[in-house]
Order: structure tokens, then C-alpha cells, then sequence
């Protein structure tokens, strides 16, 4: 089975073998009472690699934005806090809002990567002296866009509120833009692709998909991230990051540091190579040149029958409904570790599949 499944986009396996040793998986403390060792370390670096001063990391993102949006619903229960959540937004970051929301919060949604209509949202907030909080993915898969950053930054320092950054698609694989890197370079993520350095921009991401390491971080202001820590409930009642966890984190970076940008220009011509082979069958597919590469067929249901179709003839795809509900939709999530001989045969079944759906229409209309 050849598998377009993956996140793992630069294809960071992280074998054991190649992590230094450790003697231990655990210290069996939370982070709050003894931090596992050169867990500040690999924070710092990463605070580094993003463009911030200073970082936390987290088990999870689940972790970290339950915990940060516990604070901002009880930090501002006097004022209600607002928080603004884009449309768009992935779910998990949704997840941590909700508590936000049960404490007291009040929420509401702006079009997605809609500049405009956040300022308008803010203006009635704003003026009543509430402080905004703007929740964003800072990009996305689904429709192959870059949030607006700074023209979000706008309306936020007109309130005096903080812009929260769900980053995970970008870390790893977008950069400082610039030359002829079609991803940027360094893979530090949104606010380096961006050119952006405030103080009122906390970035919560995985690092699951472009470094390979289930762990988290969160990075922003050396305050905002002081205040974070001493006020985290996670980090006193959870589990922090495992040894082997910091290890892989630690040979990621490394590995970013000395080839990073070699695996990104791999990534970019896989994917390239895969939508030209698309464009031979009159396909194209959404997405750009970001790896998870989604076709939009007619009628949308067709996608559950070219995803058996696909997987009986030993290519894996993901069937899956966009964030709104919509679809179905099939997807395929292209590394650069995918070989030009496996695009080959992915596209001939795809090719084989849609002919052997086409068949029974024109039996039916012939």
C-alpha cells in the first residue's frame, strides 16, 4: 500500500537509533515542580526558530489551549472577555475557546481570513472597552491561504487584545520568505513568513507534522509566556513531554538546522510533480503547493467511490469533509519522502479509478 496519508511532511521518522539515549522516559513529577531535563532548552530554540522571545512547550496543543483559554476566560471574568474566532479555525483550538466560553467568556465568529470583517466585529467590543481576543489558524490546508496577519494585528492593537495563532500546519514547512525557496527558508512558521514581531501574538503549534515529534509549544512574549507557565493548570495536573518525546524534538531541530531547507525544496518538487501529473488527467487539484493536495469532484459523493476505488488498487487516501461540513472530499498528503515512481502509480490508479466510474454513465447515456 503505497500511504498519501501521512503528516509527517518533510518525512521525520525519528528512529530510535538515531535520538541520543536516555535512561529514563519520565521523571514522574509535573512540569510545574521539576521540568524535564533540556525541556527549556529545546523552548528556547524553538522560541528562536518561531520568531518570539520566549516558549513553553505542551503534552499536546489540546493541552496547551485548554489551559491558556482557562486563563483568559477567568483572567478577564470581571469584563467578559471576547474572543473572536475565525471561521476557519481547527477544531482543537475550538475545543480550549469552549472553556473560555464556559467560564463566562463571550465568543463570536468572523469570516474566514476576512480582514474586513473582523474590524467590523471588533468596532461595537471595542468601544465598550473590552480587550479582543483573535483566534486564527495561520494557515490553511483547505483553501491554501495565509491568514492576514497583520491586518488582524491592526484591530487587535486597537483594542489592546492579543491575536492567538494555531500554527501547526505552518512550523516546519513555511519560512522566511524570500530567494527562490518556494516555503521560505528556516521553517519557523507563519510569523517568519510574515516578517511579524509583536508582543501581543502568542503561536500555539505541533510539532506532529513538519518535525515528526508529538509535542507542542507554545512561544510568544517573554511576559506572556511567564504568565502562562505560572498560571498553568496542565503543567501541575498533566504529564509533561516524555524523555524520548524532547530527544525526537531535540533531533528535529537539529535536522532542520542542517538540511531543513533541502527537504522543503524535495517537498515542493514532489508536489509540483503530482499536480502536473494531475493536469494530464484535466484534474487540479486545491491546495497550492502545500502538501495535503484535495480534489473537488463532481458530484461530491464520487469521492467515496474513487477512494475504494483508490485503495483497492493499493494507493491510501484520506476521505474527509472540509471543517464547514461540506463534502465529501479526497485528499492526498504528499511528503518528501513520496518517491516520483509512487506519484506515478497513484495517478494511474486515480486515472484507472475515474475511468472505471465514467463507464456506467456512459452505458446510461449512450
Amino acid at each position: 500500500m503505497i500511504d498519501f496519508t501521512s503528516a509527517l511532511y518533510l518525512g521525520l521518522h525519528h528512529a530510535h537509533a538515531q535520538l541520543r539515549p536516555w535512561s529514563r522516559l519520565t521523571l514522574g513529577k509535573p512540569a510545574a515542580l521539576s521540568p524535564p531535563p533540556e525541556s527549556a532548552a529545546i523552548a528556547d530554540r524553538l522560541a528562536g526558530l518561531i520568531g518570539c522571545q520566549r516558549a513553553a512547550l505542551g503534552t499536546s496543543t489540546l493541552h496547551l489551549f485548554w489551559d491558556l483559554f482557562g486563563q483568559v476566560g477567568r483572567e478577564r471574568a470581571a469584563e467578559r472577555a471576547v474572543i473572536y474566532v475565525d471561521e476557519g479555525a481547527y477544531p482543537i483550538a475550538r475545543w480550549g475557546v469552549e472553556r473560555a466560553l464556559a467560564r463566562g467568556a463571550l465568543v463570536r465568529g468572523f469570516k474566514h481570513f476576512d480582514a474586513a470583517a473582523l474590524r467590523l466585529a471588533l468596532r461595537r467590543d471595542v468601544a465598550s472597552g473590552r480587550a479582543p481576543v483573535v483566534v486564527t489558524d495561520g494557515f490553511c490546508p483547505g483553501c491554501g491561504r495565509h491568514a492576514p496577519l497583520a491586518a488582524y494585528l491592526d484591530s487587535v492593537h486597537t483594542g489592546g487584545g492579543r491575536l492567538i495563532i494555531d500554527d501547526t500546519q505552518a512550523l516546519g514547512v513555511y519560512g522566511q520568505s524570500g530567494g527562490a525557496a518556494p516555503y521560505g527558508y528556516g521553517g519557523g512558521g507563519s510569523l517568519r513568513r510574515q516578517r511579524i514581531t509583536d508582543h501581543s501574538v502568542i503561536v500555539i503549534a505541533s510539532l506532529a507534522k513538519g518535525f515528526g515529534v508529538p509535542l507542542a509549544v507554545l512561544a510568544g512574549s517573554a511576559d506572556a509566556v511567564q504568565r502562562f507557565t505560572r498560571r498553568s493548570e496542565t503543567r501541575v495536573h498533566c504529564s509533561p513531554p516524555s524523555i524520548a518525546m524532547l530527544r525526537a524534538a531535540e533531533q528535529a531541530l537539529i535536522v532542520n538546522a542542517a538540511r531543513g531547507d533541502w527537504l522543503r525544496d524535495q517537498l515542493a518538487q514532489r508536489v509540483r510533480y503530482f499536480r502536473a501529473r494531475l493536469a494530464e488527467l484535466a484534474l487540479r487539484a486545491e491546495g497550492g503547493l502545500f502538501p495535503v493536495q484535495t480534489l473537488r469532484l463532481t458530484p461530491a459523493e464520487a469521492a467515496i467511490d474513487l477512494h475504494r476505488h483508490l485503495r483497492d488498487g493499493g494507493i491510501d487516501t484520506v476521505l474527509h469533509r472540509d471543517r464547514d461540513g461540506s463534502g465529501p472530499r479526497l485528499s492526498f498528503i504528499v511528503t518528501a519522502r513520496h518517491r516520483r515512481s509512487e506519484i506515478d502509480r497513484a495517478v494511474k490508479v486515480l486515472a484507472d479509478a475515474l475511468l472505471a466510474q465514467a463507464a456506467p454513465e456512459a452505458i446510461e447515456h449512450g
